[in-house]
């Protein structure tokens, strides 16, 4: 089976000829080249690239640099601005780039956005013409996704990080998965998708995490294999676990069928993202 990690980020060195907008916990340099060279270490095939909002805010032109150097292995998903009043140019303008496969809005953390700002609908309509998932980091504000699906049934949405506040840092929160419920209330939307991402994080017992699986499969049984997306969030999680910590655990869990740990760990999300990597 391919292995594509649903979000990743590479960045690099702070520097004046691209400097940071602020500060994210993790190495103080992760290329495109070594991103990939992470990836080749443990066996994941391809990944989803997000520019990273703590770092570059709305500018993904690093993204596309490591795609231009690696094309095929990684789709690419740009965080867009929704108080921008041109921010629909911008979603159309993005989809027609090669490799891109989203975009993404940062309800937290960060800009502290309105979610009822009405950007947010400005982006979702322009998504569903351009027939772009939109992803959203809406942690601690999981009731408005439901208005989202609702308004905006012909867009894809897709909760990052099972719409959980994740740690950077251990240890992990005593009741890591106590807002289960509002992400649960939103698998009647045939329109939600669900990144599970940095899920190991979440995990109060070490490696290899026994403690997820009752929660994830709550998940799973909810949406359906199908609308679960695998993934790292590397290099966010690199103060809590390694990246072969991060892609072990769904591989050998006894929890899963392999057929249940082919679409979780990459056949769900080829056909969420509607692309596929081409491995050379």
């Amino acid at each position: 089976m391919l292995t594509i990690d649903a979000q990743v980020h590479a960045y690099e060195r702070d520097r004046p000829e691209r400097p940071w907008a602020g500060s994210l916990p993790g190495p103080s340099e992760i290329t495109g080249d070594g991103m990939a060279a992470a990836m080749d270490a443990v066996g994941v095939d391809a990944a989803v690239l997000i520019s990273p909002f703590a770092l570059y805010r709305y500018d993904a032109g690093y993204a596309l640099e490591v795609h231009a150097a690696h094309p095929g292995r990684f789709a690419l998903i740009k965080p867009v601005d929704p108080t921008d009043p041109a921010v629909a140019e911008t979603v159309a303008e993005w989809a027609v780039l090669e490799g891109t496969v989203g975009v993404r809005i940062m309800l937290n953390p960060g800009p502290g956005l309105d979610p009822a700002h009405p950007g947010i609908d400005r982006v979702l309509g322009a998504a569903a013409r351009a027939s772009l998932p939109v992803n959203l980091m809406c942690w601690g504000l999981l009731e408005h996704v439901a208005r989202y699906a609702r308004a905006h049934p012909g867009t894809m949405l897709v909760v990052d990080h099972l719409g959980l506040e994740q740690p950077f840092y251990p240890p992990a929160p005593p009741e890591p998965f106590a807002d289960l419920p509002g992400l649960l209330a939103l698998a009647d939307h045939d329109n939600v998708a669900v990144k599970i991402t940095g899920a190991c994080t979440l995990s109060r017992v070490p490696y290899p995490y026994d403690d997820i699986w009752d929660p994830l499969c709550r998940v799973f049984d909810a949406f359906g294999i199908d609308r679960c997306l695998w993934g790292t969030d590397w290099t966010r999680a690199v103060n809590l676990l390694t990246y072969e910590q991060g892609v072990a655990p769904f591989r050998l869990t006894d929890r899963l069928s392999d057929e249940e740990r082919a679409t979780l760990m990459g056949g769900a999300l080829q056909r969420i993202y509607d692309w596929s990597p081409v491995i050379t």
